[in-house]
C-alpha cells in the first residue's frame, strides 16, 4: 500500500516534468512518506510538493493540487488535503489498514524484504582488527555495525560478501614476533632481563601463546637456525598471527558474526594488484613526483617527509591534499597498500563497497574514496560508503574502564559477551547512530525493567507468546494459514489497534530506508515504537474488557486478534533478525 502510493506520486512528478519539457526524474524510493502523529488529521503525509516544486518550476500549491488529483484515485485512499505549509495529508480507509494483517501473515519472514537491488553485489569490510592480540571491546561496535548493515543490504536484494582484512604486515607484526619470542625464552627459563621493553606487547595472551609454543615444541622451535633470533621472531610472528586469527573467528562467532572471506594484506601486496592499480592511476596521469607541504595539524601524518616522493593526485577526486604512495627511499606507504587492497575488491566485480572504520581513521575516508573513484573501470563504476563510528565507553560501577592493548590492560570482546550475552551486546552496540558515542554500562544493560530497551522489546514478544499459549489452552492449536483467505479482520477496529497496524505497514519502508542509508539503528528505534504501542494496548485491555485479546464469548473476535498479534510477532522477529538477535518466547 505504501509503495503503491509512493510510486503514484513519483509517476505524477515525472509525468509533469516530461509534459513540460523539464529534464528531471525522481525515483519512487526518494519520495518521503511518513506516518502522521500528534492528533493531526490523516494517516500519512508527504512533503513531495515542497521538495520538488522549485525544480519543476511550479508553485508548491499548484503542484500539490496536481498530486492530490492523482492520489485521490488510489484504491486505498479515502481523503486527501493540503496543509497550509504545503504538506499533503492522506487518509487511508480502515479496511486497507486491516488488509495489511493478511499481507504480513502471507509473507511471513519475507515481510520487509524487497528486490530493489536484486542482481547487485556488495562487499562489507568490517572489524579488520590488527592481529596483535584478542579482539577487545572496542571492536564489538564495529563487528555488530558491519554485520547488521550486511543483513540490511541482503533484505533489499544485494548479494553481500562479509570480509575481514588481516593487517599482517609492518612493524607491528615484527614487534609481535619479538614479544612472543622473548616470552617463549622466558617460558623456557631463559633470563631475558630488560630486553622486554615498554613498547612491546605485554598482555597475558602473549604469555599464553608462549606456553603453547613450549608445550608443542619444547626448547627448540622448528626453524633452520636455532641461533638466529630473526628467524625465531619471524616464526613466532606467524604463529601469533595464526593463533590470533583463530581466536578472532571464535570470538566473532560468540557475537553472532560470521565472515565470508578473510583477506591477507601480505598476500594482496605480494600479488599483482599493487602493480595493476598503479598502472591504472599512472595511465590516467594521477601519479607524479613531488614534495607535499607540511601538514598544519600537530598530528601530522607519519608518511610526510620533506623530500621528493611518489604522489597520487587525490585532489582530482575531492581529497584535501594529494597523498604519498611511495617514500623517497622507495618503500610503499600504508596508503599504497590500501589502494592495492581496494583495487583487489574492485577487480572482484562488486557494485558497492562498504567499509566500517573507527572514528580514529576518519582521516582516511577522503583519500580512499578518491582512490576507488580513480581506479574504477569506466564501463562499471563502483560506489563506496565509509561508515566512521564513534567510541564506546565501557563503565563498571559508573567508572570508565581505561584500556590499552599494548600494555595488556583491556577487556576482551569474549569477556563482554560471556558476561552479558550476545543479544544484549549486539543491541547496545547498534542502538544509536554511528556518529554518537555509546556508554556501555555493565549494570544497566542487564536490567530486567521497562527502562531497558531490549527487555522492553523482548517483553512485548514474550507477552504475545503468552496470549497464544492461553488461547491454545482454551481452543486448541492455533493455525494461521487460513488468515490468507480472510477479506477483512472486522473485529480489529479500535484506534489503538489501527495505530499498531499503521506502524506494521511502515516496516518495509523502514527497512528500505535503513538499508539505503546504512543506518541499522533505525530498526532499534522502530522496535521501541512498536513495543510502546503494544504495551499501551495491553495495559488498556486491563481496564477495558473490549480490548482484551481473548474473549471467551466471541471466538471469531478472539481469532481476529490472534491474527493481529501474529502479525506483530512476525514483524518483531523479522526486525530482530536484522539485528542478529534471538526473540524471547517466555520471560524467566
Amino acid at each position: 500500500m505504501i509503495s503503491e502510493i509512493r510510486n503514484l506520486i513519483a509517476e505524477c512528478i515525472n509525468d509533469f516534468a516530461k509534459n513540460n519539457g523539464i529534464d528531471f526524474n525522481v525515483v519512487a524510493s526518494d519520495i518521503k512518506l511518513e506516518q502522521i502523529r500528534h492528533n493531526i488529521p490523516g494517516d500519512i503525509y508527504t512533503n513531495a510538493s515542497i521538495a520538488y516544486a522549485k525544480r519543476l518550476n511550479i508553485g508548491v500549491v499548484d503542484l500539490s493540487k496536481i498530486m492530490v488529483l492523482a492520489i485521490q484515485k488510489n484504491r486505498y485512499v479515502s481523503d486527501v488535503y493540503v496543509s497550509e505549509s504545503g504538506f499533503i495529508n492522506i487518509t487511508i480507509n480502515a479496511d486497507a489498514w486491516r488488509k495489511n494483517i493478511q499481507n504480513i501473515l502471507s509473507l511471513g519472514n519475507m515481510y520487509g524484504s524487497c528486490n530493489l537491488f536484486q542482481g547487485k553485489t556488495a562487499n562489507v569490510e568490517f572489524v579488520s582488527a590488527n592481529p596483535t592480540g584478542p579482539l577487545h571491546t572496542g571492536h564489538a561496535r564495529n563487528a555488530v555495525l558491519g554485520s547488521c548493515i550486511a543483513n540490511l543490504m541482503e533484505k533489499v536484494g544485494y548479494k553481500v560478501t562479509r570480509e575481514f582484512y588481516i593487517n599482517d604486515m609492518g612493524n607491528q607484526i615484527k614487534l609481535l614476533g619479538k614479544s612472543l619470542y622473548l616470552r617463549y625464552l622466558e617460558a623456557c627459563n631463559h633470563d631475558i632481563g630488560s630486553r622486554f621493553s615498554d613498547c612491546m606487547y605485554h598482555g597475558e595472551y602473549i604469555k599464553k601463546w608462549a606456553s603453547c609454543l613450549v608445550e608443542k615444541y619444547g626448547q627448540s622451535l622448528p626453524i633452520d637456525n636455532q641461533d638466529s633470533e630473526d628467524e625465531a621472531e619471524r616464526f613466532c610472528a606467524q604463529y601469533a598471527l595464526s593463533a590470533s586469527l583463530d581466536e578472532f573467528k571464535s570470538d566473532l562467532q560468540l557475537l553472532g558474526v560470521m565472515m565470508d572471506i578473510y583477506t591477507s594484506e601480505k598476500e594482496v601486496m605480494s600479488g599483482d594488484k599493487q602493480d595493476e592499480a598503479f598502472k591504472i592511476l599512472k595511465n590516467k596521469g594521477l601519479i607524479y613526483e613531488g614534495i607535499l607541504p607540511k601538514p598544519k595539524s600537530s598530528d601530522a601524518s607519519e608518511e610526510w617527509e620533506e623530500a621528493q616522493q611518489t604522489l597520487f593526485r587525490s585532489t582530482s577526486y575531492g581529497d584535501d591534499i594529494d597523498r604519498a604512495v611511495k617514500k623517497s627511499n622507495g618503500d610503499w606507504t600504508y596508503f599504497a597498500s590500501d589502494i592495492a587492497y581496494h583495487y583487489d575488491k574492485i577487480s572482484r566485480g562488486y557494485d558497492r563497497l562498504v567499509n566500517i572504520f573507527g572514528a580514529d581513521h576518519i582521516g582516511y575516508v577522503k583519500r580512499i574514496k578518491a582512490a576507488v573513484a580513480a581506479m574504477c573501470f569506466d564501463e562499471k563504476p563502483v560506489s563506496i560508503d565509509i561508515i566512521a563510528y564513534q567510541l564506546v565507553n565501557f563503565l563498571e560501577n559508573n567508572v570508565q574502564i581505561k584500556m590499552s592493548k599494548r600494555s595488556g590492560v583491556f577487556i576482551t570482546l569474549k569477556d563482554v559477551v560471556e558476561k552479558v550475552g550476545k543479544d544484549i551486546t549486539r543491541f547496545t552496540m547498534i542502538s544509536r547512530d554511528s556518529n554518537s558515542v555509546i556508554d556501555f554500562d555493565f549494570a544497566k544493560v542487564v536490567e530486567t525493567s521497562l527502562e531497558n530497551p531490549l527487555f522492553y522489546i523482548q517483553y512485548c514478544h514474550a507477552r504475545i507468546c503468552s496470549v497464544f499459549r492461553n488461547y491454545e489452552q482454551q481452543y486448541g492449536k492455533l493455525h494461521f494459514d487460513d488468515a490468507c483467505t480472510k477479506n477483512c479482520f472486522s473485529y480489529i477496529t479500535h484506534k489503538d489497534e489501527i495505530e499498531i497496524i499503521k506502524i506494521l505497514a511502515f516496516y518495509p519502508d523502514l527497512v528500505l530506508s535503513a538499508a539505503i542509508h546504512l543506518e541499522p539503528h533505525r530498526i532499534c528505534n522502530y522496535l521501541r515504537d512498536l513495543s510502546k504501542a503494544f504495551h499501551y494496548l495491553w495495559n488498556q485491555g486491563k481496564i477495558n474488557a473490549e480490548l482484551r485479546f481473548i474473549d471467551t464469548s466471541n471466538k471469531e473476535k478472539t481469532l481476529d486478534r490472534m491474527y493481529f498479534l501474529k502479525a506483530i510477532q512476525i514483524v518483531i522477529q523479522n526486525a530482530l533478525s536484522i539485528l542478529g538477535i534471538d526473540p524471547v518466547f517466555e520471560m524467566k
